[in-house]
Order: C-alpha cells, then sequence, then structure tokens
C-alpha cells in the first residue's frame, strides 16, 4: 500500500520568473501547463520520471494574477507572506512534493492517526487538449504543508494523469531525500524509492540529471 511520487513542486512569484529559473538551472524550457481555477493558480509542466519515478513530473506553480483570488489559502504555501518574501528575495525554489495514492482515504486517515494534519479531500480539475484532468488532493485549511514541506500532499488521479501526454524532457529525477518525516507517518506512506528520514536537515533534496549536468534541488 505505498504511495509514489507525483511531482516536485517549485514555487515562484511569477510564472515567468520560473520558466527563467528552468531555463537557467536546469537547461530546458517547461513545457505547457494550465490553470487552477479553484486555487488561483496556473502552472507549466517538466516530465522527469524514470523507471524509479514513474510518470515523476516537476510542477513550476504561481499565483495567476489574472485569476479572482480563491475563498480559501492557496496550496503549497503560496499565501504565506514568509514564502513570498523569500521568493522575492531569492527566486524560485523547490517546496514540496506531492504523492499519488489509490487509496487516498486510507492513507488520510492512517497519517491523522500517527499525529499528521493531512487535510480534507477536495476536488479539482482542469482541461487539457488531451481532455479533462480531474484529481482529488489533500488540503490543510490554512494551505501549510507539513514537515516543513517534507510532508508529501496526497491526491488520487481519476482518469487521465498529466504525465502520460508530456514528452520526455532531458531532465530525470535520480534521488530524493526528505528529512523531518516522523518513522511513524514514513511507515504510513511507504514512500517507494524515496530516501526518508526522521532527523533534522534540509527537508526536501532532490538530485537531477540535467543537460547541463547533475543538478541538486534543496527546499
Amino acid at each position: 500500500m505505498s504511495v509514489l511520487l507525483d511531482h516536485l513542486v517549485v514555487a515562484a512569484t511569477t510564472l515567468e520568473d520560473g520558466v527563467a529559473w528552468c531555463e537557467a538551472t536546469l537547461g530546458v524550457t517547461p513545457g505547457p501547463g494550465g490553470r487552477h481555477a479553484l486555487m488561483g493558480t496556473h502552472n507549466r509542466l517538466l516530465k522527469i520520471a524514470t523507471p524509479a519515478y514513474p510518470d515523476a513530473y516537476l510542477e513550476i506553480i504561481a499565483i495567476d494574477p489574472a485569476a479572482p483570488a480563491p475563498s480559501r489559502p492557496r496550496w503549497f504555501g503560496l499565501d504565506d507572506p514568509a514564502q513570498q518574501a523569500r521568493l522575492q528575495a531569492e527566486g524560485p525554489r523547490l517546496v514540496h512534493l506531492v504523492a499519488r495514492s489509490t487509496m487516498l482515504d486510507m492513507h488520510r486517515w492512517g497519517l491523522i492517526t500517527v499525529g499528521q494534519k493531512p487535510g480534507d479531500p477536495v476536488a479539482a480539475s482542469r482541461m487539457t487538449p488531451q481532455g479533462e484532468l480531474r484529481w482529488q488532493i489533500l488540503l490543510r485549511e490554512d494551505g501549510g504543508m507539513g514537515c516543513g514541506g517534507a510532508l508529501p500532499t496526497l491526491l488520487q488521479w481519476q482518469g487521465l494523469h498529466p504525465a502520460q501526454a508530456m514528452p520526455d524532457s532531458g531532465v530525470t529525477l535520480q534521488a530524493l531525500v526528505l528529512q523531518g518525516v516522523p518513522d511513524r507517518a514514513r511507515d504510513v506512506l511507504r514512500l517507494r524509492g524515496v530516501t526518508v528520514a526522521s532527523g533534522p536537515g534540509v527537508a526536501i533534496t532532490a538530485t537531477l540529471a540535467t543537460p547541463q549536468g547533475e543538478v541538486r534541488l534543496q527546499s
């Protein structure tokens, strides 16, 4: 009953900043994404899948200035003033990861049982040229992320998966390390292919093979 890495989340002040960061840091231009009416955000996407991380991708996400403000805090801490200040000062950065489950309710209650706050299930969707993407995602009311961002947000896809329509990007995920996740939460998730530790340290470290050589992203 393990979960799989679905995608890494890179937050940016603007999507244009995120695209420029991707080109400079990873040596490639991210592919198209879309708009999330539920959260007032938009994104660009980049496939980073390998056999160890099937259908994994990288999401560059920012607040959509053309969208009305949502009725709740945006996901991934995008409304947090401290995070926005850091993005303004330091540029786009890795902030979180999302993992996919085929038994979302079971994993949600498992995390609650061990003292975590994974959030409540929310239905979300967006249109793509291939059709509508639909998923259930666990969101906290405050828009926050557990364990400094190292506790994955969980989702369950309903039908299409976005990575299936993404071309190879020339960037692949080689390793992923999470720090600060309690052992009992780690045992609930059994996140396949990911090193998860309870001790202090950088919350997320992702090692990528890119056209510019090995790149290490840290939250």
